[in-house]
């Protein structure tokens, strides 16, 4: 890998190289002997021809073209096709959340699966963008596959505050429309909007025939609740500080959010796209090593 560019000064250089090295951790952990991308294969349409070279595998000659054209020539699978990724990440307000069960905030814990993803895709020699959003696209960065394009991307990554209230749902429309070419959407984030906007908006994206990973990150201390003394709640995205006893609350907050989660699961589910949870308390490496490894194997 190429050096950081010079400019970068001191703290958020350490901070730069801090997120490529527990991406590497993660990724290295993962890919060690290991020859094919986790994400080759997720089509097997057929995309375009190309001419025959020696060693080429003769299963694949379209014979049709030769009887046309007397040349050899052999049809190409998307599968075959260099990989684009696309990495959508929430920095809106509610991402800065951190409990005290969590050793980060899910922003922090989205931002390092981000940077392990790209550093995974560049290592593949693919092609990987970044998007970042809250109520609006606040940072794109175009896709490539230099390995010098894991410092742009750890960069911006870096330099990605949590700030301002978010609508997923109408953002994923508009970002859907920016992904020109047809590629692998990933995205990062707690998804706390209204379910069937959601899931309206992630269908855009299988309109434009892009394939759909939603990553859901969330707060040990969200899917428990563990309060149980009078506890000021402060209000994140425009909402105001609210002071109450949780024990009172539990049990509604409980079967509300359980109804959010397993209707934005289900949804998932039934489009086909890849759905998982992550809590920010959990060994990202072993669960994201253990989602690529199942994918892997499904999709061979």
């Amino acid at each position: 890998m190429e050096a950081y560019p010079k400019y970068f000064d001191p703290q958020t250089l350490a901070s730069i190289q801090g997120l490529e090295l527990r991406a590497r951790h993660i990724v290295e952990g993962y890919v060690s002997g290991m020859h094919a991308s986790p994400y080759h294969g997720f089509s097997i349409e057929f995309a375009e021809h190309r001419e025959y070279a020696p060693g080429d595998d003769l299963r694949y000659l379209d014979w049709k073209v030769f009887g046309k054209t007397d040349k050899f020539y052999l049809k190409q699978y998307e599968a075959e096709t260099n990989l684009v990724g696309y990495l959508l990440l929430d920095t809106s307000e509610s991402m800065a959340y951190q409990s005290a069960a969590a050793p980060w905030s899910k922003l922090e814990y989205a931002k390092t699966a981000a940077a392990a993803l790209a550093y995974l895709v560049l290592q593949q020699q693919d092609s990987i963008g970044l998007l970042t959003f809250d109520d609006r696209l606040r940072t794109m960065v175009r896709p490539s596959s230099h390995p010098s394009h894991l410092k742009q991307v750890l960069h911006v990554l870096e330099e990605s505050p949590a700030r301002r209230k978010t609508s997923v749902g109408p953002l994923l429309h508009d970002l859907a429309e920016r992904l020109k070419k047809r590629g692998v959407v990933v995205i990062l984030s707690d998804m706390f909007d209204d379910v069937r906007s959601v899931l309206a908006g992630l269908k855009h994206f299988r309109h434009r025939r892009h394939e759909v990973i939603v990553l859901h990150i969330l707060d040990p201390a969200e899917i428990e609740f563990p309060f149980d003394r009078p506890t000021l709640f402060k209000g994140l995205e425009g909402l105001p500080d609210l002071l109450t006893d949780p024990v009172s609350l539990r049990r509604a907050y409980l079967q509300e959010f359980g109804q959010f989660t397993k209707a934005l699961e289900a949804g998932c589910r039934d489009q086909h796209f890849d759905y998982l949870r992550l809590r920010t308390d959990e060994s990202l490496d072993r669960v994201l090593a253990g989602y690529l490894a199942a994918r892997a194997a499904r999709i061979k």
